[in-house]
């Protein structure tokens, strides 16, 4: 309750903020490069689907291969000692819901193993439930399986918000605990699945804020540094799960 009066309380400043930043962000490309590709050598031990918004698009780096995509196949090919194929379907500014018809429409989807979501930073923005938000990355799952064929998937936590140098306060906050907010839904909702998890990952701090160099210039996105290390996060886990699935089969 608490929460909730104080964010009727703040409303009008927080519109006010959300304008504000929308209109004095520095506005970042997507990543250039193929969206799909191999790394590592040898046989194809994993395909990969990569489902996201511009974070997952590589906004904050200059191609593919410093950004979520190229550094999670990079981090899974070192750990299986195989080559990883991958495909990247992420654009700037989606929503889930937005992502789910990117799925849906997309002409070419190739066959994967896991599926990795980057998703929420725009539920966040515009307001979606949490319910809401569980029932699209719940009907992303079963798309991505009738598409591609999936059998596990990964979601990527929504980030820790309330690190964003761009977002001025009280806006950080109240973003940062609706991100938070979902992350809990989606966690509770995930125990008792066993072809689904969430890995959530938190950017290291040093005295009270995420250490610099981390984020890129937009204050917003991660940096070259960022995305290596949440890649790295993203592969210890998808390995992980990937041999618990081949122990079920």
């Amino acid at each position: 309750m608490l929460r909730l009066g104080c964010s009727v309380l703040l409303a009008p400043l927080l519109i006010w903020q959300g304008r504000d930043v929308r209109r004095r962000a520095l506005r970042l490309p997507e990543a250039i490069g193929p969206r799909q590709g191999s790394a590592g050598q040898g046989g194809l031990g994993l395909r990969v689907l990569i489902v996201g918004d511009s974070s997952g698009a590589g906004v904050g780096v200059g191609t593919q291969e410093e950004a979520l995509a190229g550094r999670l196949a990079q981090a899974l090919a070192q750990r299986l000692g195989a080559r990883v194929q991958w495909q990247l379907l992420a654009r700037t500014g989606h929503t889930t819901a937005e992502a789910l018809d990117h799925l849906a429409q997309a002409p070419e989807v190739l066959p994967a193993d896991v599926l990795v979501t980057a998703l929420g930073v725009n539920d966040v923005s515009a307001g979606l439930s949490a319910g809401r938000w569980l029932d699209q990355l719940a009907q992303l799952h079963r798309l991505a399986l009738a598409r591609a064929g999936v059998r596990y998937t990964l979601h990527s936590a929504v980030p820790p918000m309330h690190d964003f140098p761009l977002l001025p306060q009280p806006l950080r906050w109240w973003m940062g605990d609706r991100a938070a907010s979902l992350n809990r839904a989606l966690a509770q909702q995930l125990q008792a699945c066993g072809d689904r998890g969430m890995e959530s990952f938190a950017l290291p701090r040093q005295g009270g804020h995420a250490l610099p160099g981390l984020m890129a210039a937009d204050g917003f996105h991660p940096g070259p540094a960022g995305y290596a290390l949440w890649a790295e996060a993203l592969a210890e886990r998808l390995v992980r799960e990937w041999q618990a699935v081949g122990r079920r089969l």
